[in-house]
């Protein structure tokens, strides 16, 4: 990860994690405010791990998946871990 300007990069993994996590949130209707909630971030932190501009801790992955009804792998891989 490089910086522009002073500003952090943005972690390859991150963005991954961020993009399946909105894609997955958009898909079934949920909205940012909840899913915040649901993994103890406020809605703009969250909007930022969408982005991939905030690093999510896997107990925040985990209540993720829990509060989306996904496996886990589901937001870490686009294949089944299975």
């Amino acid at each position: 990860m490089g910086s522009v300007l002073g500003f952090p990069g943005i972690d390859p993994l991150d963005a991954a994690i961020g993009a399946r996590l909105k894609r997955w949130r958009e898909q079934r209707g949920i909205p940012i405010d909840d899913l915040a909630r649901a993994i103890a971030m406020s809605p703009e932190d969250a909007r930022r791990a969408e982005a991939g501009r905030a690093h999510l801790t896997t107990a925040q992955i985990g209540a993720a998946t829990a509060h989306l009804r996904l496996p886990l792998w589901a937001l870490v891989s686009d294949t089944r871990a299975y």
